[in-house]
């Protein structure tokens, strides 16, 4: 259940009232979503989904309010947020930010079919497009996954774990990142960094919304990308990339967002990349010398960078 901060009627009903939305009638807990609280409320006008964000700053939640406000105004399929009487998006209640959006409808599937499958990646492709030249002045409140990023949560989870596994872990992460090349040049843009299909709904056989934007941000946008292959060209525990599921993947991205040559040539470097973001959040997982994350990266070491992309790009 998505509930960690509980709400009665009266708490509600309150904070509805700020809002151009009906009379507070009831409300249910969404199913969905494991680190904010979210509920669904029915007024006398319709049904909403209110979001209370338990772990973000206000700073942080205002960048997903300008980035809903600007995709909803392109026609993107995403939550649209809902202002108050005051013309404002995000309110606060106990020292914590809140948003209010429309009600989405669609269902979340655990297993999509290949047609879906290729709608997410279009989608994907899409947003990155619409954010090449997309600027929030909050953009600076969220983790923009990048090396520097990596490598200071990394240190943040070794001095809290205070274990030898993890300081070891740490110099072994940090050498890693060091053989990473991501130059200045490449892109970036907006990904929405957390593709899980708990987080994407479809109405019938078609892709309806992406939702839960709660770990969006500025980075490279191949990082979504990578997400998709994570999850359908390398699933989890699996031993290596299946390459030629990569392929395809990366090929159905390219027919509605072609990579240019720079973010070909560093796709193998923003994976890296990835994992090593993923190291970060089970940082405490394993032992220094065999663990998930470090599988993966010495798969593609051994695999190299210049086999890695002929497999993936060439003809």
């Amino acid at each position: 259940m998505a509930i960690k901060t509980p709400f009665s009627p009266c708490d509600l009903a309150g904070i509805f009232v700020r809002y151009d939305l009906g009379t507070y009638i009831q409300s249910e807990s969404a199913k969905q979503g494991t680190v904010q609280t979210n509920l669904f409320v029915q007024t006398t006008q319709g049904k909403y989904v209110f979001r209370y964000y338990e772990n973000r700053s206000k700073e942080s939640v205002l960048f997903e309010s300008h980035l809903l406000e600007y995709l909803t105004m392109h026609r993107y399929p995403c939550p649209t947020p809902i202002k108050n009487r005051e013309g404002a998006y995000v309110g606060m209640y106990h020292h914590k930010p809140y948003m209010i959006f429309k009600f989405l409808e669609g269902r979340h599937l655990d297993c999509p079919s290949p047609y879906q499958q290729q709608q997410l990646i279009r989608q994907i492709a899409v947003l990155q497009k619409l954010t090449e030249n997309y600027h929030s002045p909050y953009m600076l409140y969220r983790w923009n996954y990048d090396v520097d990023l990596c490598l200071a949560l990394a240190e943040e989870k070794a001095t809290k774990a205070n274990t030898k596994n993890t300081d070891q872990k740490l110099v072994w992460l940090a050498h890693q990142l060091t053989r990473l090349d991501l130059p200045s040049l490449l892109p970036k843009s907006i990904c929405h960094c957390d593709l899980h299909f708990s987080n994407i709904l479809f109405q019938a056989d078609e892709f309806a919304a992406l939702i839960d934007f709660d770990d969006a941000n500025y980075t490279f946008p191949q990082f979504d990308l990578v997400g998709v292959m994570e999850y359908w060209a390398w699933p989890h525990q699996t031993e290596q990339l299946n390459m030629t599921q990569a392929r395809n993947i990366v090929q159905e991205y390219m027919k509605y967002r072609p990579l240019t040559i720079v973010e070909r040539e560093h796709l193998y470097d923003v994976y890296k990349l990835s994992i090593l973001i993923d190291c970060v959040w089970f940082f405490s997982r394993g032992t220094v010398d065999d663990f998930y994350e470090k599988r993966k990266i010495d798969f593609l070491t051994d695999l190299g960078r210049q086999q890695f992309f002929a497999q993936i790009f060439s003809n």
